[in-house]
């Protein structure tokens, strides 16, 4: 009996590892063949440190507080940004607040770099753009679609009938040429922005759409919701403020959807 017994249990467990293997097989073989295996992970609901780092350097540059984007650039690059991720960020800024902020602004991020460098900090150079950015008519197709997913549907607005320049700019500049650079991703990117906007008094119909866009990306309202208190605790009040009100102007017309 107890024979009999013994020799049951022992095919359970060889049944068992047997299942176990062509699990473990079948997940190897998927993740070969670059099929995602089922994950039930929810959203986060909170920013990274990389990330809250983003918004008061974009939102100092924006702002032309040189001062303040120092020591939000030595902050960021301690908190795991790379060179080339402040860089992107000074870099877009010049289609929310202009060349000259953007230019000064990468002129204190190369002071910040050379003291770092005297102290002895090795900063990581990260990533430069895997892909050409397109030219000429694939630039503008490039930008539309970009633009396109951003919004979650097609950009129409009567402004770009009355002045059909500012829309291919937007498209070519804007979601072309910027957003085809694929060395910082797109919630980066909308963090940045909210940040730059939300540091422009009479930008807040801008700052409400690009909140939306950061949802349409990827972003919590639980992440949102954090990046306007970092606002309000790193940049300054009036700034979190103008990026609270958005952000609820945000969510009650989505809740009317």
């Amino acid at each position: 009996m107890n024979s009999t017994r013994h020799a049951k249990r022992l095919s359970q467990i060889g049944v068992a590892m047997a299942f176990s293997l062509l699990s473990a097989q079948a997940v190897t073989v998927a993740s070969a063949q670059g099929v995602a295996t089922p994950r039930h992970e929810a959203p986060s609901e909170t920013l990274s440190a990389r990330q809250q780092a983003i918004v008061p350097i974009a939102a100092f540059g924006a702002a032309g507080d040189m001062a303040s984007l120092a020591a939000a650039l030595h902050q960021g690059l301690d908190a795991g940004l790379t060179v080339n991720d402040a860089k992107e960020v000074l870099i877009q800024l010049y289609a929310y607040a202009g060349f000259p902020r953007s230019l000064n602004a990468l002129n204190e991020l190369m002071k910040v770099l050379d003291a770092r460098k005297q102290l002895g900090v090795q900063d990581q150079p990260g990533k430069m753009p895997a892909s050409p950015i397109p030219k000429g008519d694939a630039l503008l197709a490039a930008g539309t679609s970009n633009q396109t997913r951003l919004l979650g549907g097609p950009s129409k607005a009567a402004v770009y009938e009355f002045a059909p320049a500012v829309d291919q700019y937007l498209k070519e500049h804007l979601f072309g040429a910027i957003f085809e650079r694929d060395n910082l991703d797109w919630q980066s990117r909308e963090l940045a922005t909210v940040g730059m906007l939300s540091a422009l008094p009479g930008a807040e119909a801008q700052l409400q759409a690009h909140l939306g866009f950061s949802m349409n990306v990827g972003l919590t309202a639980g992440q949102l919701k954090q990046l306007t208190q970092v606002l309000a605790d790193r940049v300054d009040a009036d700034a979190g403020k103008r990026a609270r009100d958005a952000l609820a102007r945000q969510m009650a017309a989505r809740a009317k959807q």
